[in-house]
């Protein structure tokens, strides 16, 4: 470990505490992936997550609390989905989108009336939380249309000096970003796919279709989760041994996603970090069936694979 690993790097939670209310940023261990938090009542600190990614000051930031009872607080109406939905799912990677409350800062919704909010299920999450007595804005600790970080190393690679303090508590569980449903209007919407699949929320709550809320839930641009190899997805393991035939660059690298997708999901975004690492040209992977957990993985790698085709012309 370097001297930068060792000092940035650790499990102090007093300490992170101590940066939050001060202002600085912590990188948090999620069941989904690493967050970047702030306290989400101040501003400048706020601001101090778009500077440190590079993000867009309109992208929403979802906030982080201990319980249902703090996220009602931070809402203008708690619905009775958004009450159904938490009481099922939280703690766990389920994001709601409701009415924010007056107090919630526009910097912290991009300018939208809604706020996205997060019951976290990892005990360390938990402990700051609890302790912090508030919520934290945290979105994915990287930079900015990248590869999520899903291990505390990956924070320090990707941010260095930009994040003051990184709670390590060991590679996450799920892998994937949270499933983030709109329950702000009559009825609930997923806006994007996650680590709880729209077939078990389904089993909760009725859905309907979205048509406008891509803007109010974070990453959902068409870009985004890239590597630096050029990635393509494919449906079949014979796609992928005929494309390889046929390429003439000799560093290349094949994944079956679709043998057990669950197992892939919580080591993907490690994956594609590794064969950045290992300056793979070329990645293949086959996808697994558009259900549960197979949904959430191939929207996040048919991102994946676009941004890597737009940095590679």
């Amino acid at each position: 470990m370097s001297v930068l690993s060792q000092q940035v790097i650790g499990n102090d939670v007093d300490r992170a505490l101590e940066i939050l209310r001060n202002g600085g940023l912590v990188g948090l261990p999620t069941e989904t992936v690493y967050g970047l938090a702030a306290d989400a009542s101040q501003k400048k600190a706020v601001a101090k997550i778009f500077a440190a990614k590079g993000r867009p000051n309109s992208h929403p930031l979802i906030v982080h609390v201990a319980s249902i009872e703090e996220a009602r607080n931070l809402c203008s109406l708690w619905p009775h989905s958004a009450e159904l939905l938490g009481s099922t799912y939280w703690p766990g990677p389920l994001s709601v989108v409701v009415n924010k409350a007056p107090e919630v800062l526009v910097e912290v919704t991009g300018g939208h009336q809604t706020v996205a909010l997060r019951v976290p299920g990892h005990s360390m999450a938990i402990e700051l939380l609890t302790r912090f007595k508030g919520g934290l804005a945290a979105p994915s600790a990287n930079k900015f249309g990248k590869v999520s970080p899903t291990t505390a190393q990956h924070v320090l690679d990707d941010l260095g000096t930009s994040v003051d303090y990184i709670l390590d508590g060991g590679p996450c569980d799920v892998g994937l970003e949270s499933t983030i449903v709109d329950c702000s209007a009559d009825t609930p919407v997923v806006l994007r796919p996650g680590g709880i699949s729209a077939e078990d929320i389904q089993k909760i709550v009725a859905l309907g279709s979205d048509e406008l809320g891509m803007s109010r839930a974070p990453g959902m641009l068409p870009a985004h989760y890239a590597p630096n190899c050029e990635l393509t997805l494919l449906e079949e393991f014979s796609e992928a041994i005929r494309m390889r035939e046929s390429s003439e660059t000799s560093t290349q690298r094949v994944i079956d996603a679709s043998i057990d997708p669950l197992g892939f999901a919580s080591s993907m975004y490690a994956q594609l970090r590794q064969c950045d690492a290992d300056q793979i040209e070329k990645l293949f992977v086959i996808l697994p069936q558009p259900i549960g957990i197979g949904l959430a993985i191939r929207d996040r790698l048919t991102k994946a694979a676009h941004g890597s085709k737009n940095q590679s012309h």
